[in-house]
């Protein structure tokens, strides 16, 4: 058995593209993209393990290398996405997680891989997320900022873990994204978790608790948060609790985005879905920069658990 890192890197938006493009071009367009991160990945120290139709699993010794190539990896494919058309703009969402891998036969296992592809599966459009083992590693790099998402379900797990979101992005405020002070206290997991979303807009006020999820946020009148905007879609966005996490999916003609207090970050959602944090807003059917677009905000109340 080896230390090793392990981690998942899925296209978003495939299932889309199949229907815009068809079976054959679609398969070709998402075969070329899982085939140049698995390039990238192997010019910076990584292993391509295998590759799972719109994904590639990755093994890489160095852990930091593991981290700044999945860095790099975003950074350089959200420049090259910028000429492609709307419909085959595919996103990389991402889950990383390091410990003990058995290798064999060319492939791994092992409880980081299991943990990795649960990450992938919880991670947005855009996002790298990571275990406590992960992170530890960046203690002495400035230059790469983090946020704890604190201790989410994990299938598979008999206990909540810490989960932590790498920023890779160039325009996030430090402020927000500082790395904690210490590490050690990463193995005991924190007593106050979010049990109750409060949304609001314009005069609307509304909490809902965990056990009342999922909501539907949208112009229908069945919607359980209603906003009545053209752009909205009938059921625009969900918003569902998976382990100790607040989850937004968009399901919307037109795209929802969400942006995070503190921060200048935007994720852009379409058709896609990503882990909540603290407080924020979220624009429905129009980006943050049309000032008419419906803009919700969003904050947890936090319940105490001993």
């Amino acid at each position: 058995m080896a230390d090793l890192t392990i981690v998942f890197a899925d296209l978003t938006g495939s299932t889309g593209l199949f229907e815009s493009l068809g079976n054959a071009k679609a398969t070709e367009v998402v075969t070329r993209a899982t085939q140049w991160i698995g390039k990238l990945c192997t010019l910076r120290g990584g292993r391509a393990v295998k590759y799972l139709g719109d994904g590639v699993l990755l093994s890489f010794e160095d852990n930091h290398a593991a981290i700044q190539a999945m860095i790099e990896m975003q950074l350089r494919h959200r420049e090259r996405i910028n000429l492609w058309p709307v419909n085959m703009k595919m996103k990389i969402k991402v889950g990383m997680a390091r410990g003990e891998v058995v290798e064999q036969d060319g492939d791994c296992f092992g409880d980081a891989v299991n943990v990795a592809a649960r990450l992938s599966d919880l991670s947005g459009a855009d996002q790298i997320l990571g275990t406590a083992s992960v992170i530890e590693d960046l203690q002495s790099d400035n230059d790469i900022r983090f946020r704890n998402l604190g201790p989410i379900n994990i299938r598979g797990k008999s206990e909540p873990m810490p989960v932590y979101r790498i920023e890779w992005q160039g325009e996030v405020t430090t402020d927000f994204m500082t790395v904690p002070a210490g590490l050690n206290s990463l193995s005991g997991l924190t007593s106050n978790l979010p049990d109750t979303i409060e949304l609001a807009w314009l005069d609307v006020h509304a909490s809902f608790h965990g056990n009342d999820l999922p909501i539907y946020l949208g112009r229908d009148r069945d919607s359980e948060f209603v906003v009545n905007d053209p752009r909205v879609s009938r059921h625009h966005a969900k918003i569902d609790m998976r382990g100790d996490a607040f989850v937004l999916e968009d399901i919307s003609s037109y795209g929802t985005w969400v942006r995070f207090a503190g921060s200048n970050a935007v994720i852009s959602l379409r058709r896609e879905e990503c882990v909540l944090l603290d407080k924020g807003e979220m624009a429905l059917g129009a980006p943050f920069e049309d000032f008419t677009v419906p803009t919700l905000s969003f904050r947890f109340s936090i319940k105490s658990r001993s």
